[in-house]
């Protein structure tokens, strides 16, 4: 079986960082999809399906984070928390983030995505 991989570097530009309510939304989105993901850090990587793994990365205002995908669904999974992340964490009633293409967003062009269910 062929698996395809995806990454994209995103930079947090939240001024609270990566704090619970974010960090649950980002892992909640990411359980979405069947792709192993990780989010990386420095040189820390950790799971991006578990709330208390993402956390560690105490990520503030101005961290860059590379999300990173293996598996059928990667790419979909990479577009669409990157996404989540340059809006802010915003999600509107219709479950599409809020595109932000300014400085602190995605740092390659953004795609915009709808979240899967």
């Amino acid at each position: 079986m062929n698996e395809s991989k995806a990454m994209r570097t995103v930079r947090i530009a939240k001024p609270e960082g990566l704090h619970a309510r974010p960090a649950e939304l980002f892992v909640s989105l990411a359980l979405r999809f069947d792709a192993e993901i990780e989010v990386v850090k420095d040189d820390q990587r950790v799971d991006a399906k578990s709330i208390l793994h993402v956390l560690t990365l105490a990520a503030v205002q101005g961290t860059e984070l590379r999300i990173e995908a293996v598996g059928r669904d990667a790419s979909a999974a990479v577009d669409a928390l990157a996404e989540l992340v340059t809006s802010d964490f915003e999600v509107n009633a219709t479950g599409i983030s809020k595109t932000r293409r300014a400085v602190g967003g995605v740092l390659d062009e953004t795609v915009d995505q709808r979240e899967s269910d």
